[in-house]
């Protein structure tokens, strides 16, 4: 059953918990500048003492110098030694449609025709139905795209487009963008995305002046997502990215250095706040468009919040895609938000063609297994997730709000 945001908020104890309370907003906490000097003996720190340990008030053991001091962070790998049941799961409970693919078998090695058929293969043994191509192309290149998914698997592959970026600042511009998506759409997609904005604008162009970016909720692309609505095509959008890459890259680094190239602290652009009210916006002034929001909408820590939008913004769905970590680490959180939202998210992997990494998806969504090994550094906790909730998640939410009329 449905939950309404305020029993979501009781139930999860969050009420009140939002991102200025979680110090968020900010591109840096205090005395950031201090962090990480060379040299420092970080155990003396409070604050560092307070994040390491919490209540527990230290290790419980007098630390001593030894080997490990040695050990680069990136190089930590540790092993466990807790004994648990591992359950394998081949296939999903329900056959999945992937709303959040890229086109990798131009990225592998080999002839990409071959590498293309193999995963089809692979989606085939790890129960992908459809999987949805964010292609990010117009004009030449989306046609060549649909020439190599389309015509070889038209009922594997669904294809998104992307928008024109060329000379946004004149005049014609917004019929420009509308008229190249006419144009998409008559070659077969069915769908645009993903969109991606960090802060820089949709060109991701440092060298445009601040207030000349383009960014979702920018009246030049009214007519764009107006006719995105017209045209019955949702569009994937990726608006700011975790939240820490906005914190500096020191000791307090919540993400492990596999992820430092996605930082984005002390650079001009938009704050992780700032590009979520561009959001709110947006649906505000579109409210006839579909919009998903990949990767939880980059507020998966922030699951009140979360809830909060989707009630206010019925336009506003969600994938779940490349944010594993996000629900692994709070299952009991993740599962009452999922089964409070279960017509809002959509299944998505974003993570490449590797089996098993479908797997592993499966693995957490669908049992109760615990310490699962995962990225960043945290260990997952299996969601367990009713029918109720994994049918519409992997594929009836898909089918639903999707547009799937024949290319």
């Amino acid at each position: 059953m449905k939950k309404n945001r305020r029993e979501f908020l009781k139930i999860t104890g969050l009420a009140g918990a939002g991102l200025a309370g979680l110090n968020f907003m900010n591109g840096c906490t205090p005395n950031s500048q201090n962090r990480t000097g060379e040299g420092r003996n970080w155990q003396e720190d409070p604050e560092w003492q307070r994040i390491q340990y919490g209540e527990w008030g230290g290790p419980g053991v007098d630390p001593r110098p030894g080997a490990m001091d040695e050990i680069l962070l990136k190089d930590y790998a540790p092993k466990s030694s807790l004994v648990l049941p591992i359950t394998e799961v081949d296939q999903p409970r329900y056959d999945a449609i992937d709303v959040h693919i890229h086109n990798y078998p131009a990225r592998a090695d080999g002839d990409t025709r071959q590498v293309l058929a193999e995963w089809v293969g692979t989606m085939d043994e790890v129960g992908v139905e459809t999987s949805v191509v964010h292609t990010n192309a117009i004009g030449d290149r989306f046609r060549e795209l649909t020439e190599l998914y389309l015509d070889n698997y038209p009922d594997r592959f669904q294809l998104y487009c992307g928008v024109d970026l060329n000379e946004i600042g004149a005049s014609d511009y917004p019929e420009r963008a509308a008229e190249e998506l006419h144009r998409c759409y008559e070659m077969g997609a069915r769908g645009v995305g993903e969109l991606t904005d960090k802060g820089l604008g949709l060109s991701a162009d440092s060298s445009i002046p601040r207030d000349e970016r383009l960014h979702h909720d920018d009246p030049r692309l009214d007519l764009f997502w107006q006719t995105c609505g017209e045209l019955n095509m949702p569009v994937n959008i990726h608006i700011a990215d975790h939240p820490s890459a906005w914190e500096p890259l020191d000791v307090f680094q919540e993400r492990t250095p596999d992820y430092q190239h996605f930082n984005l602290h002390g650079d001009d652009i938009l704050s992780h706040g700032e590009l979520l009210a561009r959001r709110d916006s947006l649906l505000e002034k579109h409210p006839d468009t579909t919009f998903i929001a990949c990767h939880l909408s980059n507020e998966g820590h922030d699951l009140a919040s979360l809830s909060e939008a989707l009630d206010r913004y019925p336009n506003l769905y969600l994938d779940i895609s490349a944010r594993d970590y996000e629900v692994g680490r709070t299952p009991r959180a993740a599962k009452r938000f999922l089964e409070a939202y279960p017509d809002r998210v959509l299944f998505g992997t974003d993570m490449g063609m590797q089996k098993s990494m479908y797997r592993a998806w499966w693995r957490l969504l669908e049992t109760d297994d615990e310490y699962m090994t995962g990225r960043v550094w945290w260990p997952y906790y299996g969601l367990d997730l009713p029918d109720s909730v994994l049918e519409p998640l992997y594929r009836g939410n898909a089918e639903r709000i999707m547009n799937w009329e024949e290319v």
